[in-house]
């Protein structure tokens, strides 16, 4: 006998399933009928910097016959893509590149840009042809260059090289060239020249060498622990090569002092880790005409590329604009294989010797982009913008000190914005051992979390954080944390324009700054 069926529906079913049933069903018709339509299968590519935004899933087969489709496709399935990669416009944000083919889709229709089946599409956020170049070694200086027996012996295998020869070796001998930052990049860099045998070679970092840096910067060894980078840096390129002078600049750069410094050098190798930096040495080299060779690189991934706004692109062309501070991690925040370094490293050196010798392909308007992990190395073409606020046809910069480099890259608090009120290590550790409720917020990376955790606190990244607010009770104080005490101020304001009004906190110093304090002391209630 069949048994009926009594009660409302609401009761026997869970609403909760069905909802999300319903959801996911959606969006399989919506790419279901864009497939029928178009039978277009795009692969996206995405960089290493933007994969906390997809789960960190590097690569996907999307459908959609122009950009914006396979956007909104990919927007559906990873919310958190949408507020981070696109402005309430719905226009990508300034700090973000979009390739088709290798190809900027700001040279092509923008997101209307139109796809074939098995095209690429590669998304990448700043950290991602060439032509044959003439030597930038003037002549005169050339002239006066001669090599010694123990030059001879030495460089060798570069006078075997036609491409280099005697000639070359000379003009390597004259060159001057300057490395910003003795760090993972700048090691390799500035050990390869020196045995290149560039004559002169500027070191610039204001930093000391910290155990931690001895696991990607071989240039420094442990006895150097807490001496001057700079310093260190030195006495490696003498050690490997004392027939090159070594320039050492023990400051930190900024607009009073960076065009003093790089006057006198042929080309600048930007070996840095910050978006002031980089947008600093950008625009003091665009003025003055010199040519950069710009590295950056995230875990598994480098990019290297030429600007020379004298006949190419400069880093404003390619990214007029950085991310929000603490968006975007650095390789200090999201780690980084400790071979990487070398790789990408290496490979500036190389374009910074190809400058120097003249008659090679360079990466001027061109981006050389390597996956190590997966193996795959890509070249993308990087377009001259003529509407550039520093190289383009009407430029509004005109004096490196003219520009608020930490305003800019969001690391200067707007005088009418609202200020992150802080907390410090020790009270929050007074205010845990009173047990009082709060909620305690931890924005970072799995992998973070997984070297020191937590455990009192919840789990939400900054992309997550405006459509995950109804977690947080509004009536007690909310604690934020990250590794630095950076990103947590960008969580904050981020839920501030999002309209929480509960009080929150930023964990000065972050995790570093706990670990010291509330761990060792207070272990008992994690």
């Amino acid at each position: 006998m069949k048994k009926e069926l009594t009660g409302k529906p609401e009761v026997l079913l869970n609403t909760g399933k069905i909802s999300g049933f319903l959801s996911g069903a959606s969006k399989f018709l919506k790419r279901w009928k864009i497939r029928e339509e178009t039978k277009m299968a795009v692969t996206v590519l995405i960089a290493a910097t933007a994969r906390s935004f997809t789960n960190h899933n590097p690569r996907m087969e999307l459908d959609g016959a122009t950009v914006e489709e396979v956007f909104n496709v990919l927007t559906d399935e990873y919310p958190d893509v949408r507020k981070a990669l696109f402005d309430e416009d719905r226009q990508l944000r300034p700090y973000v590149n979009v390739y088709v083919n290798d190809q900027n889709i700001n040279v092509l229709d923008g997101l209307q840009t139109k796809l074939g089946d098995r095209d690429e599409l590669l998304l990448l956020p700043v950290i991602a042809g060439g032509a044959l170049s003439e030597s930038i070694i003037p002549k005169e200086r050339r002239k006066e260059i001669k090599l010694d027996d123990k030059e001879i012996d030495r460089y060798g295998k570069h006078l075997m090289l036609r491409e280099i020869g005697v000639k070359g070796q000379k003009k390597i001998k004259a060159a001057k060239v300057l490395v910003i930052g003795a760090g993972a990049l700048g090691s390799p860099i500035a050990l390869y020249l020196a045995v290149a045998g560039v004559g002169t070679i500027g070191i610039a970092d204001f930093d000391e060498v910290s155990v931690t840096n001895l696991n990607s910067q071989v240039i420094h060894g442990t006895r150097d622990i807490n001496r001057p980078k700079a310093a260190s840096a030195k006495d490696s390129i003498r050690a490997i090569n004392p027939l090159v002078k070594v320039e050492t600049y023990q400051e930190k750069l900024g607009a009073e002092n960076i065009e003093g410094i790089i006057e006198d050098y042929d080309v600048v190798v930007d070996a840095t880790d910050n978006y002031p930096a980089r947008y600093l040495i950008n625009d003091a080299c665009v003025l003055m005409g010199k040519p950069v060779v710009f590295g950056a690189m995230y875990q598994f991934e480098g990019y290297v590329t030429v600007y020379d706004a004298k006949i190419g692109p400069c880093l404003r062309c390619q990214f007029p604009a950085p991310p929000p501070a603490g968006l975007v991690p650095s390789c200090a925040q999201g780690g980084v294989i400790s071979t990487l370094p070398g790789i990408i490293g290496s490979i500036q050196a190389n374009e910074a010797l190809k400058l120097i010798i003249g008659g090679a392909d360079s990466l001027t308007g061109e981006m050389f982009v390597f996956d190590t992990w997966n193996n795959i190395p890509r070249k993308i073409q990087v377009a001259k913008n003529t509407e550039c606020p520093i190289c383009g046809k009407h430029p509004s910069i005109s004096h490196v000190e003219d520009f608020d480099y930490e305003y800019f890259c969001g690391l200067r608090q707007d005088e009418n914005a609202i200020p992150v009120e802080g907390i410090e290590v020790e009270e929050l550790a007074a205010r845990i051992a009173r047990g009082e409720e709060m909620t305690i917020v931890d924005v970072r990376e799995p992998h973070e979390r997984a070297i020191v955790r937590f455990p009192s606190a919840i789990v939400i990244p900054i992309g997550q954080l405006e459509r995950r607010q109804k977690e947080l009770n509004p009536d007690i104080d909310t604690i934020f944390i990250c590794k630095e005490g950076k990103r947590s101020i960008l969580a904050i304001n981020t839920l501030r324009e999002a309209g929480y009004k509960g009080p929150m906190y930023n964990l000065k110093g972050g995790m570093e700054a706990a670990r010291s304090v509330i761990f060792p002391n207070e272990g008992a209630w994690l």
